[in-house]
């Protein structure tokens, strides 16, 4: 019971770490610039992706005891999936924020 919260929790600190890079113009949440531009912003992103996946790693190294070996098919996946989370961010920031301005 307690590894399907930490799962859950998991996802959640996943979903948000998908879309910081698209919602903050900070450099990682922390240094102000003065222009992010979209080469920065998918930089940050792919670090938030690996630093998430880190933590994936030890929460299933931590709950089941073991690291399963994976194939490429498994990391692929997951970037998918971590592109899909990214996903509401990424058209707020590049379609709907133009929209909002413009109302």
């Amino acid at each position: 019971m307690i590894n399907q919260y930490s799962i859950f929790i998991f996802l959640i600190v996943s979903i948000i770490a998908a879309n910081l890079a698209w919602l903050s113009d900070k450099l990682f949440c922390v240094r102000e610039i003065s222009h992010k531009s979209g080469w920065l912003r998918w930089f940050e992103w792919l670090i938030w992706y690996v630093i998430s996946f880190v933590a994936g790693s030890f929460l299933e190294y931590k709950t089941m005891g073991t690291m399963s070996e994976q194939d490429w098919e498994f990391y692929v996946v997951t970037l998918c999936l971590f592109v899909v989370f990214a996903l509401p961010s990424f058209i707020y920031h590049y379609d709907l924020k133009n929209i909002l301005k413009q109302r």
